[in-house]
């Protein structure tokens, strides 16, 4: 495959490619070559001769896309009450794009970066961040705050509008807060853990301004955050990726920064597992939920900000250690996840039949998991195509619900592999109604009540079922959703997820989550004009209008992945015959 020369547009070029392609061609192929970025089509009729459609767009690749070229009939991946969405709902550039940019806007994007620019935290002249929420309705408590996994939407959507000033004032800022000290009573954190949160103190007196930050002394449950620092690597490496700074990476503190992490969840002990131990409450479920013990979230978190560091690690004596460091845990956590939290139809058989009080390294159900203890809903809810990471793993101990942020971020860090990829959007799909319904997207799924309710959250009364944490739908998750089903080459879930959040997201005044089974209400104590809600739907509409922002948060597979399949390898002919009738 030839590279375009600078007066080839990318209609021309897919037309006088030569098919079929080679997957090893496919994934050479750089679209930052293109002297304009891939313009989606606005026309239903406009096919570029039938040999490019929207919905085949797919990333298989850190520094690529690959576009599927093949028939415009997929009739196996049509999502429930429709048929495939005309291109027209896609907007291009020149429809969307901010009016900086010289562009008109929708009235919903438009308000939607003026409420992001007005979220602005400002330190000694600075932009260092986004406060949580602008509802002056609430009492504030920390949403006037700058939380560092609230941030990262918002970091992104500002590197994508060619902002990136304040996404480095950001980075400078948290890891120059890491070396505060870190105390609870008469006890110190570790010396790598990040703030969860900082604010800007005012002192009247002095007319000086300073940083408070909060690693969990002042929280709600005085949790310190795992997930605060994984998210920091993450958002360093999009920024690197975004602007093509390589210098901040390189700052020593940053590097000292990153070796400090590393430092905390790198370290040998008593683990048998190379996945990370945590609290309850440490990451975006951040108030008792059960989630004690191996994580989804943290573990895919994890797994991908071990990725990023090694691409930003220097390789001097310290970083070159630390590398090596990563590149054995990364074997054995990939095993192991792919291995033991993976769950589809088969495996869910393989349980059901476990024998228990196996010894020895041959055993079959290596954690003892007791079949009795499935639970009755995961039968019903496990469709015959489709899988996904359980919530967490343990000695007799298997969490079966369903965690988006974690399953996602499985799917962009390459932990999930290309056939596992395609089974989380399967599922995704396959029960709509119960993950996507009226407002994207369940945090997870299903909720706990009753008994079991009081037991796991010590009778929370903001975590009743099916609301906040507890099978609420939290908006902000429309992007990690949409880089998912872009990864996949799956646009229609992300599309017709992005049309349920236009239909209420605004008018309903940014709300940060909604209660019900199906989202239909706007949560008791949600705060409105939440930040990340904003954020989060501007992210995946970029990311929609220009696919080339999947460099910043994408990584690829070990090996080339080949091109995705419309349906994952667990779907059987039967299921696909019964789903296209």
């Amino acid at each position: 495959m030839t590279t375009p020369s600078a007066d080839v547009t990318l209609t021309e070029f897919v037309n006088n490619v030569e098919t079929p392609c080679t997957v090893s061609e496919l994934d050479e192929f750089d679209f930052s070559k293109f002297p304009q970025q891939p313009r989606l089509l606005k026309k239903e009729g406009d096919r570029l001769g039938s040999r490019l459609s929207l919905d085949k767009i797919s990333f298989s690749d850190l520094k690529c896309f690959s576009y599927q070229m093949s028939s415009e009939t997929d009739s196996t991946s049509k999502l429930p009450h429709s048929d495939a969405l005309p291109s027209s709902t896609v907007k291009s550039d020149s429809d969307t794009t901010s009016s900086a940019e010289g562009h008109e806007t929708s009235p919903m994007i438009s308000e939607a970066w003026e409420a992001l620019k007005r979220a602005k935290l400002h330190f000694r002249g600075k932009a260092i961040g986004t406060i949580a929420a602008m509802d002056s309705s609430e009492e504030k408590l920390n949403y006037d705050q700058v939380f560092v996994r609230d941030f990262v939407p918002s970091a992104l959507a500002f590197l994508m509008h060619k902002e990136a000033e304040i996404v480095k004032n950001f980075l400078l800022k948290a890891i120059r807060l890491q070396s505060s000290e870190k105390k609870i009573d008469c006890f110190h954190l570790g010396e790598g853990v990040m703030p969860a949160s900082f604010k800007v103190v005012n002192d009247p007196v002095k007319n000086k301004e300073t940083l408070v930050a909060d690693f969990g002394e002042s929280a709600i449950g005085r949790v310190a955050p795992i997930d605060s620092g994984f998210w920091w690597i993450i958002l360093l490496r999009a920024y690197t990726k975004s602007t093509g700074d390589d210098s901040l990476a390189e700052k020593p503190e940053c590097q000292k920064g990153m070796r400090l992490i590393l430092s905390l969840c790198l370290s040998e002990g008593f683990d048998t597992f190379p996945t990370l131990l945590c609290a309850d409450g440490c990451c975006m479920i951040d108030r008792r939920m059960g989630v004690y013990g191996y994580p989804i979230e943290i573990q895919a978190l994890f797994f991908m900000a071990l990725r990023c560091a090694q691409e930003l690690l220097k390789q001097d004596a310290e970083g070159k250690e630390f590398v090596d460091r990563i590149r054995k845990r990364l074997d054995a956590l990939k095993y192991h996840m792919r291995s033991y939290f993976w769950l589809d139809f088969k495996q869910l058989n393989d349980i059901y039949r476990y024998k228990t009080e196996e010894y020895s390294h041959t055993a079959v159900n290596k954690f003892n998991v007791i079949p009795d203890s499935l639970p009755e809903w995961i039968f019903d809810f496990m469709p015959q195509c489709g899988g996904y990471f359980i919530g967490n793993v343990g000695p007799s101990k298997m969490d079966f619900r369903w965690f988006c942020l974690g399953n996602c971020v499985a799917i962009l860090a390459s932990l999930a592999d290309r056939d596992q990829s395609n089974a989380i959007m399967d599922l995704i799909e396959a029960r709509w109604a119960e993950l996507i319904g009226e407002m994207p997207v369940k945090a997870c799924y299903p909720a706990i009540e009753g008994k079991e309710w009081k037991i796991l959250t010590g009778c929370d009364p903001k975590n009743t079922r099916w609301s906040y944490h507890n099978g609420g739908s939290w908006p902000v998750l429309v992007w990690l959703l949409t880089a998912a089903s872009i990864k996949t080459g799956r646009l229609k879930i992300a599309k017709e997820a992005i049309e349920l959040i236009e239909k209420r997201l605004s008018g309903d005044g940014w709300p940060e989550y909604y209660d019900g089974k199906t989202g239909r209400y706007i949560g008791k104590q949600a705060r409105k004009q939440q930040t990340w809600s904003i954020a989060g739907y501007l992210v995946a509409k970029k990311l929609l209008e220009d696919p080339s922002h999947m460099n910043m948060i994408s990584l690829g597979a070990d090996i080339p992945m080949k091109l995705p399949r419309r349906r994952a390898a667990s779907c059987s002919i039967d299921d696909k015959l019964r789903r296209t009738k």
